[in-house]
């Protein structure tokens, strides 16, 4: 049983690493990254709908997005919504594909995005700290129960310090990371 416990603990530690990689990919470091846009939703015949989507988007060099819809179409509904998300992006349309230059960041702008990066990754920690309060307190009540000796529910309680304390340098790698690609100019 205590072993369902700590797959279930895995399980939602590794959910919020993901979940942590997914957000950091959508903040701009000053290089196009098709993640940055690919989450805008476009109204499509009265459907809110991402743009990965319904559209082929692409990175040709660090500073250009090009994207193109499948339905020319769109083409307006998606320089339309890229503008609305306010994602400090200017798109520019050709007729056929919206071209987006990703401008470069400011210092200003790069300690603005080193703060959102942290504020992301301390909630990360928060979120794996509360996965491990909610092992515990189901190893607490095993060992109540008597499912569980008191020396098992020690070592276990151990291994998901030893977890977390794994999962938690997976955040802060990941956040170095980012800070590392911010700084760069």
């Amino acid at each position: 049983m205590p072993e369902q416990v700590k797959k279930e603990m895995n399980n939602h530690m590794e959910q919020t690493v993901e979940v942590l990689k997914s957000a950091l990919s959508k903040i701009q470091t000053g290089r196009a990254n098709p993640a940055m846009i690919e989450d805008v939703r476009i109204d499509y015949y009265g459907t809110a709908t991402p743009l990965k989507q319904m559209a082929t988007i692409a990175a040709p060099d660090a500073n250009l997005l090009v994207v193109q819809p499948y339905d020319k179409t769109q083409i307006g509904a998606v320089e339309k919504a890229i503008l609305a998300a306010d994602l400090g992006l200017n798109p520019a349309n050709d007729g056929k594909v919206v071209r987006i230059k990703v401008p470069k960041l400011t210092e200003e702008r790069r300690a603005e995005l080193t703060k959102i990066i942290k504020a992301r990754g301390e909630e990360a920690k928060v979120a794996l700290r509360n996965v491990r309060r909610d092992a515990n307190d189901k190893l607490e009540k095993m060992k109540d129960d008597g499912d569980i000796s008191e020396d098992d529910y020690h070592r276990y309680r151990d291994k998901t310090d030893e977890a977390v304390r794994d999962y938690a340098k997976k955040v802060d790698d990941l956040i170095a990371e980012k800070d590392k690609q911010l700084q760069v100019i």
